[in-house]
């Protein structure tokens, strides 16, 4: 890991109308997979455009691999370093995939025709799509779009990886793959994922960042996540009142959360178990964005 971060960013402030979305937040993203952790409507989705620089942020500042995107020419610099796979990408039904990822790659000012097409080429090997490149993306499977999506965000060998939401919607399979494929972009770059799926964060990210009502509740390792709900998880036959969260598992007894009873069945704690807790601590009521 390199000791210099590639993000920094204080007090970044957004709202809309009288609705915070994102809430004084600072961070310090360096190289390899952070996962940016949340329920739906938490600021996820608000923070990535604000640091993919799709939107200004009202207050707050922050630096890419030490450029300022508050000036013209910094904001340029930003976008040229970094690669953005947005929650929802359009695709144009009729573009192939090549030729979509070809677009992005004139939009990212690879002007030079043949130096271009063999980037374009190589990103496309990177998600394993080199056989579908001539295919019309209208035909390709959910899975495969993303894939293209990803490849797009490859273009330019970026310092700087935002992913939103990438594994919505894809099958066991298909999300496996595509794990495998942030794992290999987090080598020697920076990639923060977005997700409120916590498999991805305890398969991918060395880092995991929890955000709700706009505010990080937490920021540290998973496994300094997963410790939070040490000794709160306990197994009973019935469901225990007492406990924040609690549900019956498929051995028929009842996984519960919270302040366990005296003599509880104590069990191990996961990352899901730690998150809940995190986000327990805030009023349960999250502002739409």
């Amino acid at each position: 890991m390199t000791t210099a971060p590639t993000v920094s960013a204080s007090g970044l402030t957004l709202r809309y109308g009288g609705t915070p979305a994102l809430d004084d937040v600072s961070l310090r993203l360096r190289e390899g997979v952070t996962g940016l952790l949340g329920p739906n409507g938490a600021g996820k989705t608000t923070l990535l455009r604000v640091l993919a620089t799709a939107v200004p942020a009202d207050r707050g500042a922050f630096t890419v691999l030490g450029h300022d995107p508050g000036t013209a020419a910094g904001r340029q610099e930003v976008r040229r370093l970094l690669g953005y796979l947005p929650q929802n990408p359009g695709f144009h039904p009729d573009f192939t995939a090549f030729t979509f990822v070809d677009y992005v790659a004139i939009l990212k000012e690879l002007t030079d025709r043949a130096a271009r097409h063999r980037e374009v080429r190589r990103v496309l090997e990177a998600v394993d799509l080199s056989d579908v490149r001539g295919t019309r993306i209208k035909r390709l499977s959910g899975g495969m779009r993303q894939r293209i999506a990803l490849a797009a965000a490859l273009i330019g060998d970026p310092g700087l990886l935002l992913l939103d939401e990438p594994t919505v919607g894809l099958d066991p399979e298909q999300r496996m793959r595509f794990r495998e494929l942030i794992a290999h972009a987090g080598e020697g770059r920076t990639v923060l994922l977005s997700t409120h799926q916590t498999e991805d964060v305890a398969m991918l990210c060395h880092r995991v960042i929890v955000l709700a009502r706009g505010r990080i509740l937490f920021e540290g390792t998973p496994a300094e996540l997963t410790a939070r709900a040490a000794g709160r998880v306990w197994s009973s036959t019935e469901r225990d009142p007492a406990a924040r969260a609690s549900w019956r598992t498929g051995l028929g007894t009842f996984r519960n959360v919270g302040e366990p009873p005296e003599g509880a069945d104590l069990l191990d704690p996961t990352l899901e178990d730690g998150y809940l807790l995190v986000l327990d601590s805030e009023p349960a009521e999250v502002a739409p964005v």
